[in-house]
């Protein structure tokens, strides 16, 4: 019988070691491994994230991965710190010089990054 009680989502990365190292220690993300080489991103919420490696990998040109977060001033300049660069986007959006693109009416504030295997990720305020 189909059930969506414990559906989840999944990416692909070219590297599984640069992966779990990225969205572990640089994110500091929960990251298990699982016994067949595959990781899974665990949410505080509960929810998990399936990330597989694909040796014909191409990167996402869509943001697969949102971080929301109350104060996305201190949330670049922290991911700036680990050495995250923020400004994929913000000049073609009319973004500030750390990529942040201000929402304003149209919607929350913004900032893109990149994982290692070049899948797109953002901050936004909410």
């Amino acid at each position: 019988m189909f059930r969506i009680d414990d559906a989840f989502s999944g990416f692909a990365v070219d590297d599984i070691d640069v992966a779990r190292s990225f969205y572990r220690d640089t994110l500091g993300m929960v990251v298990e491994d699982d016994e067949m080489g595959f990781l899974t991103l665990r949410l505080p919420s509960g929810a998990a994230i399936f990330v597989y490696a694909k040796d014909d990998h191409v990167p996402a040109t869509f943001t697969i991965l949102n971080f929301p977060v109350t104060d996305i001033d201190a949330a670049v300049d922290d991911l700036r710190a680990r050495g995250v660069d923020t400004r994929i986007y913000g000049d073609q959006f009319g973004g500030d010089d750390r990529g942040i693109v201000r929402g304003g009416e149209a919607g929350p504030d913004i900032a893109w990054f990149r994982d290692p295997a070049g899948n797109v990720l953002a901050i936004l305020q909410t």
